[in-house]
């Protein structure tokens, strides 16, 4: 199951998915509200988390995660602060009970990685990609526009048409066709290039 522990928060805070089963863990861990309450609501203890990128609206409660759950971080780059293990492009990730490969999509931010399951038709898209053919901002520190084109092609390539969900770093995720939101997606940053 994927819950939204953000929804509803009156702050400024990134989503953050809590996805149990086998494998229970947070993706990303948000910023400014109690993310470890919100976790004990759901459940007891999580196995690990696990980041889409280091800006701080997704990784501001990371101290409060590892210290209440004692759980190692991982991310695409080991040397920032805070990750404990690194996630290697085209790498696999257990997220609940399914395998995620890895995806880096630098653009956003050079850290940046999306999570795409084949088997349950799943992808966590980070800040890349919003609902309605939104996608993120590069006007921020290690942002490149063309770099970001390049990641949503990339993604736009992996998954297919039969894509179920998609969850994003903001907003509310895509149920209904979300391969035709990244389409989009590709569409409106190609024309703000």
């Amino acid at each position: 199951m994927i819950q939204n522990l953000a929804i509803g928060q009156q702050v400024f805070t990134s989503n953050v998915f809590l996805v149990t089963g086998e494998r229970t863990v947070l993706v990303d861990v948000g910023n400014d509200f109690d993310v470890v309450s919100e976790t004990r609501e759901y459940v007891d203890d999580i196995d690990a988390a696990i980041l889409t990128h280091t800006h701080y609206d997704h990784v501001g409660t990371l101290d409060a995660v590892v210290d209440a759950f004692d759980v190692d971080v991982w991310g695409y780059d080991s040397s920032i602060d805070g990750v404990d293990h690194e996630i290697e492009d085209g790498g696999m990730v257990q997220l609940g009970d399914n395998q995620y490969e890895a995806l880096h999509t630098p653009g956003h931010k050079n850290d940046h990685l999306c999570f795409y399951s084949p088997e349950t038709q799943t992808l966590f898209a980070g800040d890349l990609i919003f609902a309605n053919g939104g996608f993120g901002r590069t006007d921020l520190e290690e942002g490149d526009h063309q770099l970001l084109v390049d990641s949503i092609g990339r993604v736009l390539n992996t998954v297919d048409e039969s894509l179920a969900e998609m969850h994003t770093g903001h907003g509310p995720s895509v149920t209904t066709n979300p391969y035709t939101d990244i389409e989009l997606a590709l569409q409106a940053a190609r024309m703000r290039a």
